[in-house]
């Protein structure tokens, strides 16, 4: 049964568009069964639409021959002929594949135009940026799909009660949910194994961890070796020691001297990482725009799953001696869900002294946030001193346990 996604709501609203609607995502995140679920309601709608992927060999080599033979496998467009002509719909999983999609696609869109609507997916960003030109500029969105937030991950186990609980939690000021232990319970559970859908819907633990150690050894590996690196193992041993650090400074020069290759290498390792999905890199927030250039970003995660499953660590996350930076990760990927991205930063004075995020929602206005499991942990000197260089970013500090002082993790 076909679980609905958040974004679901947003790529079904943009079908009705002229420009073709692209789903980028890491691997495994459900991108192929959320364009299956929108083709049967298209289909059940009256629509013509036709199905395919570029992962069968057979049309590949087709369609790399020219763009028309896609009409081989899937219904062509009527092209100005029929005065009754219906809008064809044309699914295609796994697009970059393709030899050149940005041309293959830019082409139906030349040759078609209102006649044909392309819902095509693309399992990397790293394909989509490498591969798609400016041609398309105009012509397509980007929708990304990740793996389930939090929300979702209730939802796909069935405790619907508790979503409500947390939609209450977050949309209304002084409510107090009397199931608050019984969120926190599953929070953790989240925090452990993460949001890949396959393994969310799983409910035994060991076979949990036989999936996540299948998507770390042949999904994420397909992303290597498609993306060209040559070392594979010096590129796990990237990936084992960011995994140790969600949250910490990347110091490129001490990565490359570690692992034993040059600056150069670890950018590329790391754009990978980036563009298949697996991390985020944030830059630091000053008020001197070459200073945020230059200095060291941060990596966070874009599933805890991963992490864990990298450290092989799948106990308790209350036992855990790194839950204060399994913590900040999940607030960094519950924030880029909330605001844009390109937004959210962090500060970071010479002297060490650090907000976790800062996120700018207007010119030099916004506000910033400060993770915590503990709201003990605060440091107010710290606070003081960011409020008193930036105003106009009122600083709240999010922990992990309800208190008067802190604002709720699900608060936000």
């Amino acid at each position: 049964m076909y679980i609905y996604r958040n974004i679901h709501y947003q790529i079904n609203n943009h079908l009705k568009k002229k420009e073709y609607t692209i789903i980028t995502g890491p691997r495994q995140c459900g991108k192929t069964s959320l364009i299956k679920a929108l083709s049967d309601e298209l289909t059940k709608q009256g629509e013509i639409v036709s199905y395919i992927s570029f992962e069968d060999p057979t049309i590949l080599s087709a369609i790399n021959k020219h763009p028309e033979e896609v009409f081989s496998f899937a219904i062509r467009p009527a092209n100005g002929k029929s005065k009754d002509k219906k809008r064809i719909y044309l699914f295609i999983d796994e697009v970059q594949y393709a030899a050149d999609p940005s041309n293959f696609l830019k082409y139906l869109y030349d040759t078609y135009e209102e006649e044909l609507k392309v819902i095509a997916t693309g399992s990397s960003a790293f394909y989509i940026d490498s591969k798609f030109k400016d041609s398309l500029a105009g012509r397509k969105r980007i929708f990304e799909l990740r793996t389930l937030d939090f929300d979702e991950w209730l939802l796909f186990n069935g405790f619907l009660q508790l979503k409500d609980e947390l939609e209450n939690i977050r949309t209304q000021k002084d409510y107090f949910s009397s199931v608050s232990k019984e969120l926190l319970d599953n929070f953790n559970n989240y925090l452990i194994y993460g949001g890949y859908p396959a393994v969310v819907l799983e409910n035994d633990v060991q076979e949990k961890i036989y999936m996540l150690n299948e998507i770390k050894s042949s999904f994420l590996k397909r992303d290597i070796q498609e993306s060209g690196v040559s070392s594979i193992e010096k590129f796990y041993n990237l990936l084992a020691i960011l995994a140790q650090q969600p949250g910490n400074l990347v110091n490129k020069n001490e990565l490359a001297n570690t692992i034993g290759v040059d600056n150069k290498t670890i950018e590329r390792y790391l754009f990978i990482l980036q563009k298949s999905f697996h991390i985020s890199l944030l830059r630091p927030f000053y008020s001197n725009i070459r200073k945020e250039i230059t200095k060291m970003p941060k990596v966070y995660f874009n599933d805890s799953g991963m992490i864990n499953i990298i450290l092989n660590r799948f106990y308790d996350f209350n036992i855990r001696e790194d839950k204060g930076a399994l913590f900040e990760n999940y607030i960094y990927r519950r924030l880029s869900r909330v605001y844009d991205s390109s937004n959210i930063k962090f500060w970071r004075t010479a002297d060490k002294k650090e907000i976790d995020f800062v996120i700018t929602t207007s010119f030099n206005q916004g506000l910033a946030y400060e993770a915590k499991v503990n709201c003990r942990d605060i440091k107010n000197s710290v606070l003081d001193k960011f409020t008193n260089n930036y105003p106009n970013y009122p600083v709240s500090t999010v922990s992990y346990n309800i208190s008067e002082n802190c604002k709720w993790v699900f608060k936000i």
